[in-house]
């Protein structure tokens, strides 16, 4: 495809990834490969590697330049002298001021839309462009030879408003539209630049991860990110494996465990020996399926696109028909070429080139009001159509952190006080556990009692002093330590929770268990409502989740759904979203997660949980900023609401043609009725304008909420 000046104007490349081109579309804007400026180009999400602020600095620029431009035109417009009833100063060749800046603003401001016309002739799918260009140029050639026809009123005006309209529009667009394609690069910075390698005299050194080959010995200390997939030769510790393989619990890991590269290290110090590195890590795996789910997106054709071809084809045809009728009837004469190049102007409406873009704008604004960010307006659109929703678990259905899910007591205590002073016994402790029933006693606004003399039992748990007395909390090796036995009613509680997948603490004081707590990842409370909601408009909902079984099934049940799946890698999320498609279902996929970003991409329509993971914000479509699952029934109610009000106005912008074509044609000549001019299909053209940014306004009342 012929790069032209405007084209280079409009388009700026990342550099950074060499498979920004890989769909093998040619940079030039594209209006004309159907919807790629309207949708991002190419790909639904976001066309990676295309950079649209290029584009709407470049509209924006011609916009400004051209309205400013055409002042001069529309007050030397003697037709609109005439129905506004004012005058200006007249010299010497003011007669060529209006001409003259039309002929500029069609050259600067409209040749843009005849340059991105080329590829929709070239593939035969007249869209937008087509009929834009077609507009614009039948309107500047008939006002250029009726400079030279006594009689023969000009288009100019009506030439320059079109394109200041045009452009308008387009900037809107692009402004609406804007978005990156970082997902690749936020996948990437889980990964340190540097590791520290062992020698043989057992000192370290400090190489970039890229030196790092299979067989090298690394030490990855408390807290740092593991540089490259390896097995544990010597220490112990847990490791945070959530954003990759959506596990919530942080992994415990010994001599002989596999660990992944990019995963965070916990308290403990681990040598690991290397067993993959670079291209062969499991990160680098689901890099390439990012990349490669991006890449599978089809293109969408914009609903304005596709009235624009039907009116550009309606418009050819009415224009033959009223040259060969007219000519049949008449004879061929300068009013006959007036008429033919009225229809085919005013078949292009000024509001057909805001029918979309306004309501884009009004949605995506509306969205960000209700905590919803639109990065691909495709998805937006395509979100009406779902009929299954897919929810990662854990940090979106769930809080991503541990809690206390249920308590059972032996007979003389109190849930609160064993849960206060087993909070109070775990107070200095760092462990993923003990943070959750500290975090569980505070959300109960629990007053912790006075403990002393706290110890950490290495593997078994922790152990303080409570009023005189010795006081333990810990699992089941704490039991085997103390050699206790669990009363009936907590050993039927621990084998419960044990079904459900959940951990369970036992609170022993002197040696007698009087408490057993059972944790797990808390659902959130605004879960229950939002599956409920979704059922409720039609949807199946379905979960997705790297945790056990027990647990998968134990979430799905206390939250009715019926379709989940447990124990899933990363890539097999991925296969799960394409095969619900492959059955010709449209999926929505919900997560928060590295795990999930394959996924997301590859899903209809993308939803991150904006707390969540970079990549996966970076790999949606649609970002809910409040880290609330009912903001998924929102995207869907606003989806339809938007897509209702780009029909509804696509019917008033191009709806006046029913009218006005068959009026320019002069059907209505033999009963009497004059064949419409152009300064009344003028009027007609503002009036559809004036409905449709009314229209779009009215969007702001939708009920997005319950």
């Amino acid at each position: 495809m012929p790069q032209t000046a405007q084209k280079q104007e409009a388009h700026a490349h990342h550099a950074a990834h060499a498979h920004d081109q890989a769909d093998g579309q040619a940079p030039a804007m594209a209006h004309g490969d159907h919807g790629d400026e309207h949708a991002g180009h190419g790909d639904g999400h976001g066309g990676h590697g295309v950079d649209h602020t290029g584009h709407e600095q470049m509209f924006r620029r011609k916009f400004w330049v051209s309205l400013v431009l055409s002042i001069p035109v529309l007050l030397y417009s003697e037709m609109l002298q005439s129905w506004l009833g004012f005058t200006v100063p007249t010299f010497p060749g003011s007669q060529w001021i209006g001409p003259l800046f039309a002929i500029v603003i069609f050259f600067y401001g409209g040749w843009p839309f005849i340059d991105m016309a080329i590829p929709e002739l070239r593939n035969r799918q007249p869209g937008m462009m087509t009929l834009i260009s077609l507009a614009i140029t039948v309107a500047f050639v008939y006002s250029l030879a009726a400079l030279f026809l006594p009689g023969t009123a000009s288009f100019f005006w009506e030439l320059v408003t079109l394109i200041d309209i045009m452009l308008l529009g387009h900037w809107l667009e692009m402004r609406s539209v804007r978005q990156a394609s970082g997902a690749l690069d936020e996948l990437a910075r889980l990964m340190p630049d540097t590791a520290e390698r062992l020698r043989e005299d057992g000192s370290t050194e400090t190489v970039p991860v890229s030196q790092l080959r299979e067989g090298d010995l690394v030490l990855v200390r408390p807290g740092e990110s593991i540089p490259a997939d390896g097995e544990v030769v010597e220490g112990r510790s847990a490791v945070n494996e959530a954003m990759i393989t959506g596990e919530s619990r942080p992994v415990e890991k010994g001599e002989g465990d596999r660990v992944i590269a990019g995963t965070i290290n916990g308290d403990g110090s681990l040598r690991v020996r290397v067993t993959a590195t670079g291209d062969q890590t499991a990160l680098a795996g689901i890099m390439r399926l990012v990349e490669e789910a991006q890449q599978s997106k089809s293109k969408t054709q914009v609903l304005a696109d596709r009235a624009a071809g039907w009116l550009f084809y309606i418009a050819l045809a009415a224009a033959l028909i009223t040259a060969v009728a007219w000519s049949v009837a008449q004879g061929f004469q300068v009013e006959v070429v007036e008429r033919v190049a009225t229809v085919l102007v005013i078949a292009c409406p000024h509001a057909l080139g805001l029918a979309v873009p306004l309501v884009v704008a009004i949605s995506t604004a509306l969205a960000a009001n209700n905590g919803i960010l639109v990065r691909n307006r495709l998805a937006l659109e395509a979100a009406r159509e779902l009929d299954t929703v897919i929810f990662d678990k854990t940090g979106t259905l769930t809080e991503g952190k541990f809690g206390v899910v249920d308590l059972a007591t032996v007979e003389g205590w109190e849930t609160e006080d064993a849960l206060a002073l087993t909070a109070a016994v775990e107070g200095d402790s760092e462990h993923t556990i003990a943070q959750g029933i500290r975090r569980s006693a505070e959300e109960k606004g629990l007053s912790l009692p006075q403990v002393s003399d706290f110890e950490a039992i290495q593997g078994r748990g922790v152990r303080a002093r409570h009023q005189g007395k010795v006081v333990h909390v810990g699992g089941p090796r704490l039991l085997e330590m103390l050699e206790v036995r669990l009363p009936e009613a907590l050993a039927a509680f621990e084998e419960r929770a044990a079904e459900k997948g959940q951990s369970v603490i036992f609170l022993v004081v002197e040696k007698e268990p009087v408490a057993a707590l059972a944790l797990a990842d808390v659902i959130r409370e605004v879960s229950y409502e939002a599956v409920r909601q979704l059922q409720s408009m039609g949807l199946e909902v379905a979960m997705l989740t790297g945790d056990s079984e027990a647990v998968a099934r134990a979430v799905a049940a206390e939250l009715d759904i019926d379709t989940y799946f447990a124990q899933v890698l990363p890539e097999h999320k991925d296969q799960k979203v394409a095969e619900l498609q492959r059955q010709g279902k449209k999926v929505a996929m919900v997560g928060d997660g590295v795990n999930d970003a394959p996924a997301l991409t590859r899903a209809d329509v993308g939803i991150a949980i904006g707390s969540g993971t970079d990549v996966a914000v970076e790999s949606a479509d649609i970002v809910l900023v409040r880290n609330d699952p009912r903001d998924v029934v929102k995207v869907i109610r606003l989806s339809r609401a938007t897509y209702g009000k780009m029909v509804q106005n696509l019917w008033w912008a191009a709806g006046y043609n029913i009218v006005a074509i068959p009026l320019a044609a002069g059907v209505l000549v033999p009963m009497g009725i004059p064949a419409i001019s152009p300064a009344v299909g003028a009027v007609l053209m503002s009036l559809s304008t004036i409905i449709v940014a009314i229209n779009a306004q009215l969007l702001r009342r939708a009920a997005l909420a319950a």
